[in-house]
């Protein structure tokens, strides 16, 4: 498995992994298929341009991308201590190999390399047993609990917000 950070050259792949996603695990992501369906390419491409404070890590393997791992940095003066993890998915196919795992850890490698970031955040889905695991082995911690964060087809799921200091 490779691991490396996404470029605007990886636009149509991270569009369709994304898309997969959506469509796989709905209530694991607060924006919908429908609403991502025709971004444009180029839009997707400027989002996966070098910045110093946002990136998206790609897990590759056989030159596919199978996970991905998105984390932005707070813009405001106050909250720029803290960064947001977000995207979190790993295809059907590469899960329970720990791709999860160095994908997050990476992520984590990267964010702590950000000078004076001290703490990424994440939400995920309360039902989401494994992703919640995974956090906590990773040294995140839950701190508040959103009843009916999303609503999904009628359904509302509860949302899990975690942290994770970093050294």
């Amino acid at each position: 498995m490779q691991l490396r950070l996404l470029g605007p050259a990886d636009a149509q792949a991270f569009q369709q992994i994304r898309l997969d996603a959506l469509r796989d695990t709905p209530s694991a992501f607060s924006s919908s298929y429908e609403e991502e369906r025709d971004t444009p390419l180029a839009a997707v491409a400027e989002q996966l341009t070098a910045q110093p404070e946002r990136f998206v890590i790609g897990a590759f393997e056989d030159g596919r991308l199978v996970g991905i791992a998105g984390l932005h940095r707070e813009e405001q003066a106050k909250l720029s201590h803290k960064a947001v993890l977000w995207g979190v998915y790993v295809a059907p196919e590469a899960r329970k190999r720990g791709t999860g795992r160095k994908l997050l850890a990476r992520a984590i490698e990267e964010a702590a390399s950000m000078p004076g970031l001290t703490q990424i955040n994440l939400s995920v889905n309360s039902a989401n047993a494994a992703a919640l695991a995974l956090y906590e082995g990773l040294g995140f911690s839950s701190f508040g609990l959103e009843r009916g964060y999303l609503q999904v087809d009628g359904v509302r799921h509860d949302e899990i917000h975690m942290a994770r200091p970093l050294p």
